[in-house]
């Protein structure tokens, strides 16, 4: 792994990444990007993928987050966000904070 920073989604919206000199793969269905997710972690140390794909891997996701590589990162669709993306991020925070940054609550 060098560096090497990935894309998954379901629409055109992730060729938008190639401009910033992230590979772009499209998948059709969760099944595709679960197949995808599996092969890019070999060789990506950052992989983004679109929430509402990445809904459908929270099992797989979050087997990978117990590495520290590679880093998958939820990110909003070409049709917005379903609330995963924020909902990780939130519960990634309070984990290595110990607090809402968020929302302003402290962890108890």
């Amino acid at each position: 792994m060098q560096g090497k920073t990935a894309i998954i989604g379901n629409g055109d919206g992730v060729l938008a990444f190639k401009a910033g000199g992230v590979d772009a793969y499209s998948a059709p269905d969760a099944v595709k990007a679960r197949e995808l997710l599996r092969k890019l972690a070999k060789t990506y140390k950052v992989i983004f993928i679109t929430d509402d794909l990445a809904k459908e891997l929270n099992d797989l996701i979050l087997r990978m987050n117990e590495q520290a590589y590679p880093v998958v990162v939820p990110v909003p669709s070409e049709k917005g966000s379903n609330g995963y993306a924020v909902e990780r991020m939130k519960e990634q925070m309070e984990r290595a904070l110990g607090v809402d940054i968020l929302f302003g609550r402290e962890e108890r």
